[in-house]
């Protein structure tokens, strides 16, 4: 193709903004400890996500808004683990009993905040979340976690296919090497979501009205 990408893009309306809701809450994807351990299969680097993370989510509870937290957590060998847990060997990593699924160092669930278990990549798959989103009014979804080009990704897409508006906060949000998380927050800019950096994340929750 001759003619330039930004200009592609552009002539098709991509990374067109969406209006943010008035309702927001946050959304932490597999914030686990699988991805923090040097010696685990599925190590990813991303100390700075978590740190990212944890700012937005001290803004997101200053401001009384609902707080969800995503793990997995699969069945001895992987019986509920599906097609999933065929393609990625290193998901057994999370079978029920590993401490490799629990949460990093840093970060603790508060007892108001809600922890959803999941076995597939988005955290709307199999699991009530869409549901309990409506129930409380939820427009608009703060997305950050691990990976970038995994669960959050499917996360997002998810969120926009279920009416919410998705909002992917860059810096909280993190892969193993730095080009699939920029090609996949490209792409997710482009077709399925605004992507913020972490202060315009803060900002934003800072103007909610409690």
């Amino acid at each position: 193709m001759s003619e330039a990408l930004d200009d592609n893009y552009a002539r098709a309306g991509y990374h067109h903004k969406m209006t943010w809701g008035t309702s927001p809450a946050l959304l932490m994807v597999d914030f686990a400890q699988a991805y923090f351990d040097p010696k685990a299969p599925l190590y990813a680097g991303v100390d700075d996500a978590l740190a990212s993370a944890l700012r937005v989510r001290k803004a997101v509870r200053a401001a009384g808004l609902p707080v969800i937290l995503t793990r997995v957590e699969y069945a001895k060998g992987g019986l509920d683990g599906g097609r999933f847990y065929e393609k990625v060997p290193a998901l057994s990593v999370f079978d029920e009993g590993s401490p490799l699924g629990d949460f990093p160092e840093g970060l603790v669930p508060e007892d108001d905040e809600l922890i959803v278990t999941k076995q597939y990549p988005s955290a709307f798959f199999g699991t009530t979340l869409a549901a309990t989103l409506t129930a409380k009014g939820i427009d608009t979804l703060l997305i950050t976690g691990l990976t970038t080009s995994g669960c959050v990704r499917a996360s997002c897409l998810d969120t926009l296919c279920y009416g919410f508006v998705p909002i992917v906060v860059s810096d909280a949000c993190g892969d193993r090497d730095h080009r699939p998380h920029e090609a996949n927050l490209f792409d997710m800019s482009a077709k399925y979501a605004d992507v913020v950096d972490e202060n315009e994340a803060i900002n934003y929750i800072n103007q909610i009205k409690p």
